[in-house]
């Protein structure tokens, strides 16, 4: 193999792909990314068995061939060089790069040991979403879904694709929240799956910052994300992952239809006033709240034996009935963080009842919480 390549276009493709590399003793091949030549392309690959990553960078291709790299010492290394044409060649497994005054070799490991991929078969059945809205979407609820061996269906985010609409959903049972995302064009097929956390991340580092539409392909195991090159049609990164198996709760009886006590309150001091209890809730990291709706105050009360105790007071609107409950401090403010206007609706459904966060001026997102029960 011998290319030449901008280092700028080089370095990109390397930080979509060598993130998902692992520092892997059984299998070392997972800790290198896959160079190969296709067309007027250079193809970076890399995978961790459930996830796969390919990227492409136009480059000059004057001889096709491929290898495998260590990524992290190729990324940091492709880091220091200057900004200038890089010369790249394979010889037995060598990677030899020339750039300026830098001549440098990395030995690699045989391509033939590198995983496959597996690739789109059906490349006319797809879905087309706005990349931006698409990725804000998961980054709302990214952060809930945790590791359950016992429970694996919560280890993702579920996505629902319904006719004109998609529901991202991630729930850990103690709290939960729902995106729903408008299309433009109808859907002819609808489809439910959960998509592991850490593609859910990847999809969410790789995509963050571009705009444009993102192509989904679906397959009975598998789903694939796809963006495009600017002004080309052909694939600029395409993103594979595993599908966790299992039934997704039914999440929607989670959700209360009704309330019985409702507060519209300032989300920054709301924010700051939970920040300043958490300093006094100790370990058990709950926060007791006391809403009157005949003085329009929530009041806040945390204690810890071994520091001390906190009161506050927030003026807000409130209607409906008087309550005392306890949440998770933490819970709160992580709902709080993920909704966008300046006033936030706090629904509340008893002492025990779960409660919903929404914004006042987006409905299509919503954050449900379980309260701390007391005795």
């Amino acid at each position: 193999m011998k290319i030449e390549i901008l280092k700028e276009n080089l370095k990109n493709a390397l930080n979509i792909t060598q993130g998902l590399t692992s520092s892997s003793l059984t299998l070392p091949i997972l800790n290198n990314i896959l160079l190969s030549t296709e067309k007027n392309f250079l193809k970076l690959s890399s995978t961790n068995l459930e996830t796969g990553i390919n990227c492409w960078v136009l480059a000059k291709i004057e001889k096709e061939g491929k290898t495998t790299i260590p990524a992290k010492l190729f990324n940091n290394f492709v880091s220091f060089l200057p900004d200038k044409k890089i010369i790249l060649t394979v010889k037995d497994n060598i990677l030899f790069i020339n750039c300026e005054n830098y001549k440098t070799q990395i030995k690699g490991i045989n391509p033939e040991e590198f995983p496959i991929i597996p690739q789109v078969k059906d490349k006319e059945n797809y879905l087309e979403v706005d990349i931006f809205s698409f990725i804000q979407g998961l980054n709302r609820v990214i952060e809930i879904c945790s590791p359950n061996q016992i429970r694996p269906e919560l280890s993702g985010v579920f996505l629902c694709f319904q006719k004109k609409l998609i529901k991202i959903v991630a729930t850990d049972s103690f709290r939960l929240a729902e995106k729903t995302l408008f299309l433009e064009k109808e859907i002819n097929q609808e489809y439910s799956l959960i998509l592991p956390q850490k593609s859910a991340r990847e999809l969410i580092n790789i995509f963050s910052e571009k705009k444009g539409e993102l192509k989904i392909y679906f397959s009975p195991n598998q789903i694939f994300f796809s963006s495009l090159l600017n002004e080309t049609f052909h694939s600029q990164v395409q993103l594979t992952s595993r599908l966790i198996e299992g039934e997704y709760p039914d999440y929607q009886e989670i959700i209360p239809k009704t309330y019985k006590t409702q507060i519209i309150l300032h989300k920054s001091e709301f924010l700051n006033q939970l920040r300043v209890a958490s300093l006094f809730s100790g370990k058990v990291k709950e926060v007791r709240l006391k809403i009157d709706p005949k003085m329009q105050t929530l009041e806040m009360f945390t204690q810890s034996p071994e520091i001390g105790e906190n009161r506050s007071s927030i003026p807000g609107k409130i209607k409906g009935e008087k309550v005392e409950i306890s949440f998770n401090y933490k819970f709160l403010i992580d709902g709080l963080l993920n909704l966008e206007s300046q006033e936030v609706i706090f629904e509340l459904n008893g002492e025990d009842g779960a409660a919903v966060l929404k914004s006042l001026n987006d409905p299509n997102y919503l954050y449900v919480v379980m309260p701390i029960k007391s005795g």
